[in-house]
């Protein structure tokens, strides 16, 4: 089986001393692992950083067996944030829920367009506000619409109008940005409680019911912005 075809690459690990094990989410594929041959040497090892967009061409012996990429850079991504430690990890954190969340070759070509979006929302003044709504986006895509417009009830306090959900055992509120969007947000807490709700989300609903770890990517990029 042969194939051409351009992707981001989601994850990489050594499979040898010159070669690596590669999940890159293409286009027309999905989600597709292979080997690099030549993937640690100095010829290409460069652009092999995480987010980057490749093109792929792919070859394997049989559907059963792991097949080989050759490739060749499309657009360096990552390099433009290396001295920005933020970004940085929120391109990490956001390909790893890539990884996580998709089925390995199931083609969904939204899920390749919200990984292209996530480039642009970056270069974005509120990049962060903006992220939080590419999360809810990619989940929402993949079947998990939070959906917080029907849950939410709203209140004022001391002049203010405040959103929550209710449950048998709490109250939860949830940051106004989250309902009205068009809410311009410097407060970092606030978009801090906003990450936070969505993970929440994530671990309840989907993680846990499915015996998977929360991702220490995300940890680690929630922990740059304090």
């Amino acid at each position: 089986m042969n194939w051409i075809d351009e992707g981001f690459l989601i994850s990489k690990n050594r499979y040898s001393e010159n070669s690596l094990i590669a999940e890159i989410y293409t286009k027309d594929r999905g989600k597709i692992s292979g080997i690099i041959f030549g993937g640690t040497s100095k010829k290409i090892k460069n652009y092999l950083q995480i987010g980057n967009r490749l093109h792929v061409n792919y070859s394997s012996k049989s559907d059963n067996r792991i097949g080989y990429f050759k490739v060749e850079i499309l657009k360096a991504y990552s390099p433009l944030y290396f001295d920005h430690k933020q970004k940085l990890s929120c391109i990490t954190s956001a390909v790893n829920l890539i990884k996580i969340l998709t089925v390995d070759s199931q083609s969904n070509t939204k899920v390749f367009e919200i990984i292209e979006n996530l480039f642009l929302i970056l270069n974005d003044k509120d990049w962060l506000k903006k992220y939080i709504f590419w999360e809810l986006d990619l989940l929402k895509v993949l079947g998990y619409d939070l959906e917080l417009e029907n849950l939410v009830e709203k209140d004022t306090i001391e002049n203010k109008t405040v959103y929550f959900a209710s449950s048998s055992t709490e109250k939860k509120y949830v940051p106004n940005f989250l309902i009205d969007k068009n809410i311009e947000v410097s407060d970092l807490k606030t978009l801090l409680n906003g990450l936070k709700l969505v993970g929440d989300y994530l671990d309840k609903t989907i993680l846990k019911p499915n015996n998977l770890n929360y991702p220490n990517s995300r940890l680690l990029f929630i922990n740059s912005l304090k």
